[in-house]
């Protein structure tokens, strides 16, 4: 009896070690801020899923576009616009990368560690390499993973050709991103 109550319980630490190897959140939040001469324009995009593995650093991102949230509606309209971010034939824009430095971030103790992330981001129907600075913080077994970043629009072929929205929209944006990870 006791043979089987010990491979119960080592079963059950082996099944708990291994579900703790990745971390997810579905709820993630990205920021865009964009700053013209006419106007600064600010989205929020709260419905951002993320997978962290934490013994490799391998990173996913799944980013629905038309989850962005802007202050005007005509802003939104604007966006989401066959002759801007054309969300409908474009509905998600995904990161696949890495910690590179995922030997310095120790993710099972409490503490603050800056991580470089690299990778290929897909938006718009483009694909590019991308290599960002970050920090992932770790607290109570609770995983943040924070960046702030450039983006070229360009880049990824996204800009307005004519009319009035051209010269209210900046050629580059700031994104804000906040991962609040979760054991899956």
């Amino acid at each position: 009896m006791k043979k089987l109550g010990l491979i119960i319980a080592a079963g059950m630490l082996v099944t708990t070690a291994f579900a703790q190897t990745k971390v997810i959140t579905k709820t993630g939040h990205i920021k865009m801020f964009s700053h013209t001469v006419a106007e600064d324009i600010n989205a929020n995009n709260y419905k951002v899923v993320s997978t962290l593995e934490l013994e490799t650093g391998a990173m996913v991102f799944s980013i629905p576009m038309q989850g962005f949230e802007f202050e005007k509606a005509l802003m939104q309209k604007h966006y989401n616009s066959p002759k801007f971010v054309d969300t409908k034939q474009f509905p998600k824009a995904k990161f696949k990368g890495k910690i590179k430095n995922i030997e310095n971030a120790n993710l099972t103790k409490d503490g603050t560690y800056k991580v470089t992330v690299s990778g290929e981001l897909t938006m718009h129907g483009e694909t590019k390499g991308i290599e960002e600075n970050g920090m992932i913080t770790v607290k109570g077994g609770a995983i943040t993973a924070t960046s702030t970043f450039k983006l070229v629009l360009a880049d990824y072929k996204i800009a307005f050709e004519k009319g009035k929205p051209s010269k209210n929209v900046a050629k580059e944006v700031e994104l804000t991103i906040k991962m609040d990870y979760k054991a899956k």
